[in-house]
């Protein structure tokens, strides 16, 4: 899968969007299946729109530069299509932190646990996000209610991924703090 095509689910979830907005969507604190830096976004969307898989507007503001306010085009959904045809690859773990970990006896281990403490918090903190954005994708109803609605079925299941694999990362941390923190004391 390409930036490409995540821009482009996004935009089918959300509808027409700023580029501002879509880079918000993308960054680590906030993103639920794909990370990309505001440069690579627009640096994309700019394919795209040259590809017609979206289309762009200007709105003119009075006390801010214009915006171009993007929707996506039969071609993007085309695009997106073909793309769902194509079937996922494996997913495949690149973590620096479990290289960190993994090295943990050449490594200075109070660095590895002050790494290991600052990505819990930031786990930590996008599980909470996610458990908002989780409510207000319930507002009542039931798994089935949500999943009858294709409009939001698609993010919903996202975002149970999501929580999911931020609960993990909690609970992998506070693993390794406890083993690591221990064998410090026992030296």
């Amino acid at each position: 899968m390409a930036l490409r095509h995540a821009l482009l689910a996004t935009l089918l979830t959300v509808g027409e969007s700023s580029g501002y907005d879509l880079a918000k969507e993308f960054t680590p604190e906030r993103a639920t299946f794909w990370v990309a830096s505001p440069q690579q976004i627009y640096r994309e969307l700019d394919g795209m729109e040259a590809a017609g898989l979206v289309s762009a507007r200007v709105v003119v503001q009075e006390r801010r530069p214009d915006k171009r306010m993007l929707t996506i085009t039969d071609a993007g959904l085309a695009e997106l299509e073909a793309n769902a045809r194509d079937g996922a690859k494996p997913v495949a773990i690149r973590d620096e932190m479990m290289v960190m970990v993994q090295s943990v006896a050449a490594a200075d281990r109070v660095a590895v646990c002050t790494a290991v403490r600052d990505r819990l918090d930031a786990s930590r903190r996008k599980l909470a996000h996610y458990e908002r954005l989780e409510a207000k994708y319930r507002a009542g109803r039931s798994d089935a209610a949500l999943y009858a609605d294709e409009r939001v079925a698609g993010p919903y299941l996202t975002l149970l991924r999501g929580l999911s694999f931020e609960r993990e990362n909690i609970a992998w941390s506070e693993t390794v703090l406890r083993v690591l923190e221990r064998e410090g004391d026992d030296a």
